[in-house]
């Protein structure tokens, strides 16, 4: 865990606070040798997350087929390398060639921790959104959540126009999952983009993809998610509620 300086907005005014903050961190799984997958994560407990992840990602089917567990610190994140019982050597080829993706924190299509810096388009652009924007936004969203009405078990992305008007809403019980739902649709994003769960790098990744001026979240970001928003020019806030929200990164200083 650690701490960052942020800006508490309420609809009265704004106030400087201190705000803990989950670490995240791509750890790249290696299986017998070969690059399985990156995950983001917390990074503790690594050796006891590559166990638990072969085990259900099958490759492994009992504790004792995974004869050694290695994590260890690289420049871009963490590698844990896996090694298994000789019966079980001979998945990880057909699962590396037939694996399909889901709604977890794993980053689609990626297998080592080199291919994580992929190319972004131009910096997002400047915000024009002011602070009752976001609340009239927020105050609006359940009405668009149609499918979490009835289960309690979606997520939903929208894009916003500037004045806080939803302009589409897309629903998915993967977080990642109803925002690629919105950036495919081709919705306008000049506005700002709100979503109903935390803010990870991925999140993050995603909204700079699609060029928004501004990702704004319900629950907290990650370490990594703010990282990234600071070095992309992509303004970011955070707990987004009723009564009071934080933005983690202004880098137009729209909001300070």
């Amino acid at each position: 865990m650690t701490a960052d300086k942020v800006v508490r907005l309420t609809r009265d005014g704004s106030s400087s606070v201190t705000r803990p903050i989950a670490i995240e961190a791509p750890v790249a799984i290696e299986i017998d040798g070969i690059g399985y997958a990156v995950m983001m994560a917390t990074p503790c407990d690594l050796a006891a997350f590559a166990r638990g992840f072969a085990l259900t990602e099958r490759l492994a089917d009992a504790p004792d087929d995974i004869l050694d567990v290695e994590p260890f610190e690289a420049e871009a994140g963490w590698i844990v390398r896996v090694t298994l019982a000789e019966r079980c050597r001979g998945r990880v080829h057909d699962r590396v060639r037939h694996r399909t993706t889901d709604a977890s924190c794993g980053l689609c299509g990626i297998a080592s921790l080199e291919q994580l810096r992929r190319p972004l388009p131009a910096p997002p652009p400047r915000p024009n959104t002011a602070t009752q924007a976001l609340y009239a936004a927020l105050a609006a969203l359940r009405a668009h959540q149609r499918l979490n009405a009835a289960t309690g078990a979606v997520h939903a992305a929208a894009a916003c126009a500037p004045d806080g008007t939803i302009l589409a809403a897309y629903e998915d019980v993967g977080r990642h999952n109803a925002l690629d739902k919105l950036i495919g649709s081709a919705t306008p994003m000049n506005g700002f983009i709100l979503v109903t769960s935390r803010l990870s790098f991925e999140m993050v990744d995603k909204a700079l993809v699609a060029r928004t001026p501004m990702l704004v979240g319900i629950s907290a970001p990650t370490s990594m998610a703010i990282d990234h928003a600071k070095a992309n020019g992509l303004t970011l806030v955070a707990l987004a509620r009723p009564d009071a929200m934080l933005v983690m990164n202004d880098p137009w200083d729209v909001f300070t």
